[in-house]
């Protein structure tokens, strides 16, 4: 059924923990030549690497700071590079950087929170547009989130907002681009068990969350990776643009 990701060039930003670790390895052992995009958690990142070599893929790592303009295209532009072209562009980097209230909120906070979570989706979808033409096709994959559509919990209101950003823009770039042979879909997740929790919310925040989900548990960074798998293939999604699957065990029911 994957045969066809075999030698696929693939980024995946934010890809040394959670769930851009889970969707990266998963590709790198189906075959796909994949970059490892890390900032800080270089020890995570080698780690990723390390498990698709392990599994005979491919796997290369890139360094550097998305919420940065010119950072997140050279990041797409040095990944190309070390891949000979790219096909596919996970935007998955992003995080709430702390639970702020409005009384609470500033400038600097809104900046970064801004800048990681949708800045950083528009700047590397935009570097990836040239390498993409050249292959004659191209297909992208954002992370969004539940707090797109529910708001998010005290404290999130701009994480939410901007995943908010993502999603509309996911479906912009959708029309913008099938044209050219571009697909653009996102997949939002639920509440996910990873350490994204393990630094935002404490145990009774995600019992409550739990309490929530039909399938009465939160999920995990695996969870995810079928819906990517499924949107990075076109034998299975190739007739599929503009989309967001929402993977949350059913909490969310659009």
């Amino acid at each position: 059924m994957f045969d066809e990701l075999k030698g696929r060039r693939v980024l995946v930003t934010g890809a040394s923990r959670g769930i851009g670790a889970a969707v990266a390895t998963r590709l790198g052992r189906l075959g796909c030549r994949v970059a490892v995009h890390y900032h800080s958690s270089e020890t995570g990142a080698e780690a990723v690497c390390r498990a698709v070599r392990e599994n005979g893929g491919e796997a290369s790592l890139v360094r550097g700071d998305v919420s940065r303009s010119a950072e997140a295209m050279r990041i797409v532009d040095e990944a190309a590079e070390h891949l000979d072209g790219l096909d596919l562009l996970i935007n998955n980097a992003g995080d709430m950087l702390g639970r702020v209230s409005l009384d609470e909120m500033n400038d600097e906070h809104y900046d970064r929170v801004m800048d990681l979570n949708a800045r950083s989706v528009v700047m590397a979808s935009r570097a990836a547009l040239p390498h993409f033409r050249n292959a004659g096709r191209g297909n992208i994959i954002h992370t969004g989130s539940i707090a797109a559509r529910n708001g998010g919990g005290t404290g999130a209101g701009l994480y939410a907002s901007a995943k908010g950003f993502v999603t509309t823009l996911t479906r912009n770039m959708a029309k913008e681009l099938a044209g050219e042979n571009i697909r653009v879909n996102a997949v939002a997740p639920g509440v996910i068990a990873t350490d994204f929790h393990e630094r935002h919310s404490n145990d009774a925040q995600m019992e409550a969350a739990r309490a929530t989900i039909p399938q009465g548990r939160l999920g995990s960074a695996e969870d995810c990776v079928g819906a990517y798998l499924f949107l990075a293939t076109d034998a299975l999604s190739g007739y599929i643009t503009g989309q967001v699957i929402e993977v949350n065990g059913g909490q969310l029911m659009p």
